[in-house]
């Protein structure tokens, strides 16, 4: 009999590319793979802001393999293999905050390494959202605007309930809008 979680697993593993320390493709192999073996390859970050300078943060589905029920970024994903990050990124608002963007901005990619979980992370942002946020509850439990005081509280006090990739785009100064 197979499982709910490994439902879960199945259903959210999917194939992406392996690439060098220049960001060029060197193979496809599953997501749970490349977690596991730690190879390098893309993954995409969005951040939500809206007039007021908020940002959104997702509150992740308890049923999540990695960091289940912690608050992380407004969205996350990794591109499937032959998909470009912009196109993971307007797929990432969508089906975890049903966020119809056309045009997220690419403000930065980070390279992979030990601190990005190997990842190769290009972060795009949405700057004054007035759209509604309807987290997808198999993605997102619930998620919340907060202001930059509310977040730098979250961070000090209550850094086990946030995810490391949270924690390192803040000390990094990377979560306000550019």
């Amino acid at each position: 009999m197979i499982s709910h979680q490994e439902t879960l697993e199945r259903e959210t593993d999917h194939l992406v590319e392996v690439i060098d320390r220049d960001n060029r493709p060197l193979a496809v192999l599953s997501k749970r793979s490349v977690h596991r073996q730690l190879l390098m390859h893309r993954s995409v970050q969005v951040l939500v802001f809206n007039p007021e300078k908020k940002i959104f943060l997702q509150k992740r589905n308890p049923n999540k393999l990695f960091f289940p029920g912690r608050w992380d970024i407004s969205a996350r994903t990794h591109p499937r293999a032959g998909e470009s990050t912009f196109e993971a990124a307007v797929r990432a608002l969508r089906e975890e905050l049903n966020l119809e963007i056309e045009h997220p901005q690419l403000v930065r990619e980070l390279p992979a390494g030990p601190e990005t979980g190997f990842e190769h992370v290009s972060l795009f942002e949405v700057t004054k959202n007035t759209l509604p946020v309807v987290p997808n509850g198999d993605a997102v439990s619930e998620g919340f605007y907060y202001s930059r005081e509310e977040l730098t509280c979250m961070i000090k006090e209550f850094r086990e309930l946030l995810t490391p990739n949270l924690v390192i785009l803040w000390e990094s100064g990377l979560l306000v809008p550019a």
